[in-house]
Order: C-alpha cells, then structure tokens, then sequence
C-alpha cells in the first residue's frame, strides 16, 4: 500500500527517511581521478528520521528547527528543495522540521536520506512528476549515497555508488550500536593501510561469499572505541561496521532476540534494534 502520509493540527505532513547498513564494503581499485571503486550491499533498515513538510504558496524555504551547528548553504534538505526549485522553475515553497533519531557520521545515511525524502516528497507535494532517473541524477550533486536512497530498495552498488542491482532483503533484525566518535571519511580513504585489491563480486555469488568491511580495521586502528563496540557486540553475533564508521551491526533472526542483546548493554553506550526494509516507504513517490 501506498505511503499516506499523516497530516497534523499545524498542516505539516510527516515522510520517513530511513538509514542504510552496509552489510560489506569492498574497496577493489581506484579511478586515475583519485576516486575508490566499491563494491557494498546497502541494506535499508525502518529507523528513520522524520521530516515533517509544509507547502507555502510564495516560494520560500524555511527551515524551522535547523540542526546545530549547520549552516543554511551546508543543509542538505533545504539544497535538495532548491535544487528542484530551480530545476524545474517550480514557485511553491516549504516550511520543513525534522526530528531527528539517526546518528550524525555513524555510516548509517541519515543526511543523505533526508534528502532524497525531501526530493521524493516533494516531487509529489509540487506536482513535479519526475522519474526516478532524473531524481538520481539530480541528487547525485548533494551526496554519493542520495541516489540509493531515491533507488528505494536494498541493492548491490557498485562503482562509486551509482551502479545499483536490487538484492532480496533477508527478513531480520539489526542491533546497531553508535560509538561516540565522529569519523572523517577522506580520511579513512587516504590511509596508507586501506586495502584497495579486494577481488571483485559478481551478484549471484553474493550469498556465499566471503566479505568484509574493508574501511574497518583502519577505522578502529585509528578510533578504539569503535573497536571496543565491536568487541562487545561480537559476543552475540558476528559484528561489522557500516561505511567509515562509526556504527556497528550485528544481525538477528527475531526482535525478541535482538532485544535481548540491547537490554544487555552497558550504561556507556548507545545503541538501538531496526528491522531490515526491502524497500523505501515512499518508493511509490517516483517512477
């Protein structure tokens, strides 16, 4: 069924933005321009941010409760309403809110799925019907992973993150853990000690290969608490990284299971359950 999104006493309607795993990360070579070839499975998992959107006639955007610390040229979700604006010469504004649940630089995508919601919701809000191509396209300019998150489905990505096959989504849960440090990704590229030969995957082999994150040694080389975490989670399950960090993962077969994990967690640390998504909630917004 459709996503039909509830609409409060203010005239705001609430869309989901939902975090990514990655379930592996390979670094199997470079561009000459500098830039890392990937490979990943991105998993789609229901802990979300929630933006709340409502649209003004006189074309101005407005975002009500702005996050610390971030200007208003550096705030995805009002470049992803300009960008529209101005691709498509579009005069409707937006007042936006959101609250915010996923955590900041933890590899999960939380800035990059607000946006690609507001392109979706919008993209139904403002009448604009574009494909989900053309959104893709567009949305590659605010962030690499913005396109999956408009691609809406878990998918083997591939490239630099613009080459996505979809891949069926085990029905599972997640504990997911936030280790209190904030990791800059072009730094975690630039080690010397990446490993950036990983063989390449081919779609079908995925379910019996052996993987990796490959972001991750040197991520918890150079930030211990991130390794600290795994080596607690790892008591449950086998536990992994999720991008450059600093979030970590492990899956279970039940919520009860993996709430019996996370009621075990120490008073220091921070975590939460997600269940996997086979598909965005606003797929529908785009086709």
């Amino acid at each position: 069924m459709p996503y039909q999104p509830p609409l409060d006493a203010d005239g705001f309607l609430a869309f989901p933005a939902p975090a990514k795993l990655n379930l592996f990360l390979h670094v199997i070579g470079r561009r000459p321009d500098g830039y890392h070839l990937l490979q990943s499975v991105f998993q789609l998992i229901d802990a979300c941010d929630t933006i709340r959107l409502r649209v003004r006639a006189d074309g101005q955007l407005r975002h009500l409760n702005p996050l610390p610390g971030v200007a208003p040229e550096s705030d995805l979700c009002i470049r992803a309403a300009r960008l529209l604006q101005q691709k498509t010469g579009c005069r409707l504004g937006i007042d936006l809110q959101i609250s915010k649940q996923l955590p900041m630089g933890g590899g999960v995508g939380g800035g990059s799925s607000d946006a690609a919601t507001v392109l979706l919701a919008l993209n139904r809000l403002w009448e604009l019907n574009l494909s989900r191509q053309t959104l893709m396209a567009w949305g590659v300019t605010l962030g690499a992973d913005v396109p999956f998150f408009l691609y809406g489905q878990t998918a083997f990505v591939e490239g630099i993150g613009e080459i996505m096959t979809p891949v069926a989504s085990e029905d599972c849960w997640y504990v997911v853990l936030h280790p209190p440090v904030h990791v800059p990704t072009p730094e975690i590229f630039c080690d010397e000690g990446l490993t950036r030969n990983t063989p390449p995957l081919i779609v079908r082999v995925l379910d019996n290969a052996a993987t990796q994150n490959d972001l991750q040694a040197v991520a918890s080389r150079k930030f211990p608490l991130i390794q600290k975490h795994l080596d607690w989670l790892s008591q449950f399950g086998e536990a992994r990284m999720t991008g450059s960090g600093s979030c970590v993962f492990a899956k279970f077969a039940s919520q009860a299971a993996a709430n019996q994990v996370i009621s075990q967690l120490p008073d220091e640390m921070k975590g939460f359950i997600a269940k996997s998504l086979s598909q965005h909630q606003l797929h529908e917004f785009a086709d």
